[in-house]
């Protein structure tokens, strides 16, 4: 999911304009740089966007899963309303296959595990969320070390099992491991260890609407 910003300073990336991983007749796989909205803002400043850009050449295409304007990687489009229809349905029903690479704070003691807490917006801090066991709902995230860095960081391999706004984002820093460069829910070090948000969606698996099961992978740029 995406959130807007709170103060409308906005400086999208222009290169590429648009990265198209894949086309057919049904759906786009697009490769979504860190630093552009997924759909535009109310704000007439905010109102670049991946949306945008791609519906000026497609003027049918419809957004089907959205990223943090501060995540990079694959977000899908549809081209047609069946198509909309049978792969929307697979997010709303969990039975895409995702995985994320982030690089959090500090040294990651265990080698992977489960984290199951639940996410409400925090309304004293919108629109960051936060952890809220009386009336968050459900957010559950796999996490698996890929290596160990110097800063200290760990790089992680991320999979959500639900699709919470900035669940990866609340989930790693409550783990005490927040995600460099993470504007919101990181801060001194962490936030200074890189130039954006390092968190990036590499990887989509569902089932085509010709009833294919297929997956598409994005290289991780940090």
């Amino acid at each position: 999911m995406t959130t807007e910003l709170a103060n409308p300073v906005y400086n999208p990336p222009m290169e590429p304009y648009v990265s198209i991983i894949y086309q057919d007749e049904d759906f786009l796989v697009l490769d979504k740089p860190s630093g552009l909205l997924s759909v535009p803002g109310r704000d007439p400043a905010l109102s670049d966007s991946l949306a945008t850009r791609v519906q000026k050449t497609f003027r049918n295409a419809l957004m089907i899963n959205r990223l943090d304007k501060d995540t990079s990687g694959i977000v899908l489009m549809s081209l047609n309303r069946r198509a909309h229809a049978a792969i929307a349905r697979q997010f709303e029903e969990r039975t895409t296959e995702k995985s994320y690479v982030a690089v959090v704070w500090g040294t990651v003691a265990d080698e992977s595990g489960h984290i199951d807490m639940p996410l409400a917006i925090d309304p004293d801090n919108k629109p960051r969320h936060r952890v809220d066991f009386t009336n968050g709902k459900n957010a559950q995230t796999d996490w698996q070390v890929l290596e160990r860095l110097s800063l200290p960081a760990t790089r992680l391999r991320l999979h959500p099992l639900t699709g919470r706004t900035h669940q990866l984002r609340v989930h790693m820093k409550a783990l005490g491991h927040p995600i460099l460069g993470d504007e919101f829910y990181s801060e001194g070090d962490a936030l200074a260890a890189a130039p954006r948000l390092l968190l990036h969606a590499e990887k989509l698996g569902f089932r085509h609407p010709d009833g294919q099961d297929i997956s598409f992978s994005s290289p991780c740029p940090f």
